[in-house]
């Protein structure tokens, strides 16, 4: 009896332990790893950094290029995607080539791009081109780390926008108020 006991023990011990170290074990990061399945329709090539480190101000050049698996027109817009150690994530787009939002990757075609941004904000930035396919969804590219150094750039606030965005949200609480009286919120 006293054995079985002890083997349970050890065992509930056993499960205690294994399961508090795979929390605590880090996780692993696979640079390169597409994190959608976008491979099954475009294809995020020949992605290219103008820098690995740049100062506040100064423009970063991202260029690559988008080839299409599929035997139809796909309509796509891109961006990038930033993931980064502070919360700002800030970059202003100076200029999109395909110029636009949104444009047509032609059936089994390639489309080059260039994105210029500028920094506004220090930081390390895991930066990844980033496609987004119409009925599809979004997909990154390989992805690189930027370092930006200097002052933040403050850009200037719209009076006009952040009054009419404030009016929306006022009118949308105002419907769901006046639509469901009876809920707690």
């Amino acid at each position: 009896m006293k054995t079985g006991k002890a083997v349970l023990m050890a065992s509930l011990a056993a499960v205690v332990v294994l399961s508090t170290a795979t929390i605590i074990i880090q996780n692993a990061w696979g640079h390169g790893v597409q994190a959608q399945l976008q491979s099954r329709f475009v294809r995020i090539e020949d992605e290219t950094f103008s820098t690995q480190t740049l100062n506040t101000g100064e423009i970063l050049e991202v260029r690559g290029k988008l080839v299409s698996l599929v035997n139809r027109d796909l309509r796509a817009w891109i961006s990038l995607f930033n993931e980064s150690t502070n919360a700002g994530n800030r970059w202003e787009f100076v200029s999109r080539d395909p110029p636009g939002n949104v444009f047509d990757i032609p059936p089994n075609g390639e489309v080059p791009y260039v994105m210029r941004v500028k920094a506004l904000e220090a930081g390390v930035y895991h930066t990844h081109t980033q496609l987004n396919v119409a009925n599809v969804g979004p997909g990154l590219g390989p992805g690189q780390t930027i370092v930006v150094e200097g002052p933040a750039i403050a850009k200037p606030y719209s009076v006009g926008n952040i009054a009419y965005q404030t009016i929306l949200i006022a009118i949308g609480l105002g419907i769901s108020f006046a639509t469901r009286p009876w809920q707690v919120i």
